[in-house]
């Protein structure tokens, strides 16, 4: 059975917990690049959310957003007339803008990941600890995927038993220009593709798992002549002995997102994840209960059934939560400084105890 559930207008129900006569967050985005600039767009159609200023070193980018201000140094914008600022920035600078930005009295959304090191994460958490009246949250914008809250949903209702595994493969193809662009430059980024791309799926394991205890891995560089990881493959361990698995790979030469779900009393997968590109196939859950009790019929081939999704208002849904949690001096349930430590953690001990040199 096929079910095209209908989703909900994210725009039209932007925050909708939040009081309407208040005047609508001052904002800046640091870093103009493809994300930066997806971010910025939510802020001007968005009703809670004034973009005042951005930045970015391609003064070009200026003409984008005529009604802004356009700076070239992230420092001379955060040193103004804000509420929020959002860091969009490389890795290697979205750290220093997140713990000045919240130094100096503004709520912070950091994009993923949120720095290059576990030490990078501490650090922000030092100053978020020190401004407790500041929000921050991180652009983990997987969990706000129509089929992923699904998902978690069927999870926490226990209709299909406790988790047993999980595994997930996450992969995209490098292209002509992949040895030269940033995210593989190890003074930038940090990382390679475990820490830009597998890095949501590290989460969405924590998301519906919890905590990890234990990490084996393998951790290359197959095929590109880059310096950092095209390929990275890991089992993880809970305290509950249930085990994860990833592979999170640039050399995945058809775009991949797989997420699969043993319980004890059935299976639930997403396949597909729907993105900007379209390239990861469709959004949808395939999921069954167990049914090996009847052998003659339905052993080993369960009745499935499907659950399409024809929009990605992740980016928007997230936004919405962040300026509710401000807004009403709400915590950060998704994405939140503990989030983020745990996730980097993660990818870390990946590298650590997997590197093949």
């Amino acid at each position: 059975m096929t079910n095209h559930p209908s989703q909900p207008d994210a725009i039209a129900e932007a925050a909708p917990q939040v009081n309407r006569q208040a005047k609508p967050l001052r904002v800046g985005v640091i870093g103009l690049g493809k994300v930066g600039k997806r971010r910025a767009n939510i802020c001007l159609s968005h009703p809670d959310l004034d973009l005042v200023s951005v930045c970015d070193v391609d003064q070009e980018l200026a003409a984008l957003y005529p009604n802004a201000d356009f700076y070239t140094e992230y420092a001379d914008l955060i040193n103004t007339d804000l509420d929020v600022v959002i860091v969009a920035a490389y890795n290697n600078i979205a750290p220093d803008a997140t713990v000045e930005s919240l130094n100096t009295g503004k709520h912070v959304f950091c994009e993923k990941p949120p720095g290059r090191t576990v030490e990078d994460v501490e650090r922000i958490i030092a100053a978020e600890q020190a401004n407790p009246g500041l929000k921050l949250q991180f652009g983990f914008n997987h969990r706000h995927h129509y089929a992923v809250m699904e998902v978690k949903e069927m999870i926490d209702s226990g209709r299909f038993g406790n988790i047993l595994w999980i595994r997930g493969v996450y992969g995209k193809s490098g292209g002509e220009s992949f040895e030269n662009i940033w995210r593989n430059d190890v003074d930038i980024a940090g990382g390679g593709i475990l820490l830009d791309q597998g890095i949501h799926m590290l989460d969405l394991f924590r998301y519906y798992c919890g905590d990890f205890v234990e990490t084996k891995s393998f951790v290359t560089t197959a095929y590109w002549n880059i310096p950092v990881e095209d390929n990275a493959f890991a089992m993880l361990r809970t305290a509950k002995n249930q085990v994860a698995t990833i592979h999170s790979s640039a050399t995945q030469w058809r775009h991949r997102f797989v997420l699969e779900i043993g319980l004890e009393l059935g299976y639930i997968n997403i396949n597909g994840i729907l993105s900007s590109t379209r390239s990861y196939g469709e959004e949808h859950i395939v999921y069954a209960r167990r049914q090996f009790e009847s052998e003659a019929s339905a052993f080993g081939k369960p009745r499935e059934q499907m659950v399409f999704f024809d929009r990605d208002d992740s980016w928007t849904l997230e936004m919405n939560q962040f300026v509710q949690a401000i807004r009403n001096d709400e915590q950060i349930d998704n994405g939140n400084s503990h989030d983020a430590l745990k996730a980097m953690q993660l990818v870390w001990d990946i590298y650590q105890s997997g590197r093949i040199e």
